[in-house]
């Protein structure tokens, strides 16, 4: 039974050191396994491309923080943007982006801290890592690590993709990591245009398999606690070049306390 947890400054901050230097060792120890290498010009075969606003009306929320995201997101995009992750490679969210910091042109954005809305320098890249998150599901490229989103913050508003369909992230701990385990070479492509934030992910071979993500079982709790709770399970199809289906099995599991109330009658 899922309710919200309160922890001491001092245990978060025990959390907080334990957690990083253990990030900081695993990065060192698998250096040479992750991908380094850019290139700026497209790859031949366009494997998924999705966009996502950058942009969102939110009651309550400044909306220069927003304005910071779209900046945090391009500081972001620089240093992910052309990455090639070739066969036995690993991508790392966190290792390629750095720690988002004020130096670095980083402004304070909106990020929920403990079920919280606050602000924070570098504010708003979970939106980042949720696009590259979503697009690798429809790709052979293997998700090794990835936290899914504790809190559901925001009501279903023209949502185009499941709920759970993001990943969370926190410098350096909770990374999003993607290993490459075929002989295909994968080029991650992102860029802001017209307010919208777009993915692709290109191959230099021609892909044999393509994918349909979807969802089973979603329903809403309520708890004993006083609260809700959202559950879902994330599916994935398999499809050869002729459209039959391979292959149909599960991804992941999706439990999140809901920040807002549900059932609200659309207006």
């Amino acid at each position: 039974m899922m309710r919200p947890v309160k922890r001491s400054r001092l245990r978060i901050s025990i959390g907080k050191f334990y957690y990083t230097a253990r990030r900081y060792i695993s990065w060192i120890i698998e250096h040479r396994f992750f991908a380094k290498r850019k290139d700026f010009t497209d790859m031949p075969y366009v494997v998924f491309e999705h966009s996502t606003p950058v942009y969102r009306e939110l009651a309550g929320v400044n909306p220069e923080l927003q304005k910071n995201k779209e900046q945090n997101l391009r500081i972001a995009i620089k240093n992910l943007d052309g990455m090639v992750i070739g066969p036995g490679q690993k991508f790392s969210y966190w290792r390629l982006i750095g720690k988002p910091s004020a130096r670095k042109g980083y402004l304070p954005g909106l990020v929920l801290f403990y079920g919280n809305l606050t602000s924070s320098t570098g504010g708003g890249l979970c939106q980042l890592s949720n696009l590259i998150y979503w697009i690798s599901l429809h790709t052979p490229l293997k998700v090794v690590e990835r936290y899914r989103h504790s809190y559901d913050v925001f009501p279903d508003s023209n949502r185009t993709q499941p709920f759970g369909s993001g990943a969370t992230c926190v410098y350096p701990y909770r990374d999003l990591q993607l290993y490459n385990d075929t002989e295909n070479c994968f080029q991650l492509r992102l860029k802001i245009m017209n307010g919208r934030l777009y993915g692709m992910v290109n191959s230099d071979k021609p892909l044999l398999i393509s994918y349909m993500v979807y969802q089973k079982e979603h329903c809403i709790t309520h708890e004993l606690w006083g609260g809700y709770v959202r559950h879902n399970r994330i599916f994935r199809k398999e499809f050869d070049v002729n459209g039959r289906q391979l292959d149909d099995y599960e991804v992941t599991q999706n439990h999140a306390i809901m920040m807002y109330e549900p059932f609200l009658e659309k207006h």
